[in-house]
């Protein structure tokens, strides 16, 4: 991502392109704002997704005001090196009335996977105290794997003994300790993610 500032053709839109910014988790188109070289430039320094703000006249952070920031995941740019695609983790809803996207999608069901890995990640990052998610990153890996097996029994227990509802709520906690062993492991859904691609298309 590095070098991208060169391979933009920045006089094409007078020193501005459009930046398309999609969920990295489910591949929803989230906005589209517009970039100079210098928002370009801090985008990739902080990992948080800035835009020039064409009325404004201005440098803007995304979620300077709501806190709802778009933190970076990957970068390309198109075939005719005048238009960016983003792929971000959003820190909350994305547009400004409130919606998930600026287009009015409504949240898939299944992105609570994605806010509960990146609430892991901060977990991870920020370790506060009292928290179970620190705890388990303090134990480690041996720790982390001896939680998820004991959760695989229990779910296989919910499933030949006891009702949906407790296999439910038994497969959510295997997901939660699987997802802060990956966390641990530095290994994102996304890598998961494409591997079940790769599956699926074979």
């Amino acid at each position: 991502m590095k070098n991208l500032s060169k391979q933009i053709d920045w006089q094409k839109c007078a020193g501005l392109v459009p930046a398309i910014i999609q969920a990295a988790s489910n591949n929803e188109i989230l906005m589209l704002g517009f970039m100079n070289q210098e928002a370009l430039q801090k985008t990739l320094k902080t990992k948080q997704v800035y835009f020039y703000s064409r009325s404004r006249k201005k440098l803007w952070l995304k979620g300077e005001t709501s806190k709802n920031y778009l933190n970076l995941v990957s970068m390309q740019i198109d075939c005719d090196n005048d238009t960016l695609l983003i792929k971000v983790n959003p820190s909350g809803n994305t547009c400004h009335t409130g919606n998930y996207s600026c287009f009015g999608n409504e949240k898939g069901k299944l992105a609570i996977l994605a806010d509960l890995f990146a609430l892991i990640e901060k977990r991870k990052k920020e370790m506060p105290a009292k928290s179970y998610t620190t705890s388990l990153f303090r134990e480690g890996k041996n720790k982390i794997c001896s939680k998820i097996a004991e959760e695989a029994l229990e779910v296989m227990q919910a499933a030949k003994k006891e009702t949906k509802q407790r296999l439910v709520e038994e497969s959510s906690d295997l997901l939660y300790h699987l997802f802060v062993l990956l966390a641990d492991q530095k290994i994102s859904l996304e890598d998961v993610g494409e591997e079940l691609r790769k599956r699926n298309s074979k």
